[in-house]
């Protein structure tokens, strides 16, 4: 088995988006990652549901959409209506995540529960039985091109042990820093998707990079 990569548009050429798209998706990723941010959760500010509804129709890939904003339950209906597959919300962004998570999925979409780099799996125990991903910060969110944390590592082996006592059958997403070898330890400790943004997208040569993230993760 190997990962599941999800490239990140947030890395990609705005003004050649569909360009971008259409060469993850023919390079083998499985997902395509949307990072959502208000400026207020995180500082930067990115896309709105027009971005989601116009990626829908040029590609088949997954679209994972991470909402890094504050009280997402006010954006859940807007972006499942837009054409999300996934949605996630950070733990510490809602007062009501069981509800939240319940939103995403009266929708029919999957749901994800996000966890900053400072939160513990802990926070999270009792919504894993109602969650299809899990998504482990390991960068601290709102900027592309940051280092891997390793202490994040023990969040993921954590996940995976919990995933086999109980049973329940969620990806655990990284999201932050991915690279052949940050991948790789993180692939060990149990992930089964990673998000890849400035590391796919640079400009040289995506296809190769997201080959070599799937050769890496190979059983």
């Amino acid at each position: 088995m190997t990962i599941k990569v999800a490239p990140s548009i947030l890395a990609a050429d705005y003004l050649n988006l569909e360009r971008d798209v259409k060469l993850v998706e023919a390079a083998g990723a499985e997902l395509l990652h949307i990072d959502v941010m208000d400026g207020m959760f995180v500082p930067s500010i990115s896309y709105g549901p027009g971005w989601v509804k116009a990626l829908r129709p040029m590609t088949g890939l997954v679209l994972d959409v991470h909402l890094m904003v504050e009280q997402p339950e006010r954006y859940i209906d807007t972006f499942a209506a837009a054409g999300a597959d996934i949605i996630g919300v950070h733990v510490e962004a809602t007062q009501h995540i069981h509800r939240a998570l319940q939103q995403i999925k009266g929708h029919g979409k999957k749901a994800e529960v996000v966890i900053n780099p400072g939160t513990p799996v802990s926070a999270i125990e009792s919504v894993l039985d109602m969650v299809d991903q899990v998504l482990v910060m390991t960068v601290n969110p709102g900027f592309g091109g940051q280092k891997f944390l390793p202490a994040t590592l023990k969040k993921i082996a954590r996940l995976a042990e919990l995933k086999a006592e109980f049973g329940y059958d969620f990806d655990i997403e990284i999201d932050g820093g991915a690279n052949d070898e940050t991948t790789a330890l993180a692939y060990q400790a149990g992930a089964t998707v990673a998000v890849a943004g400035s590391y796919v997208y640079d400009k040289v040569d995506p296809a190769a990079k997201i080959a070599r993230l799937k050769a890496v993760t190979t059983d």
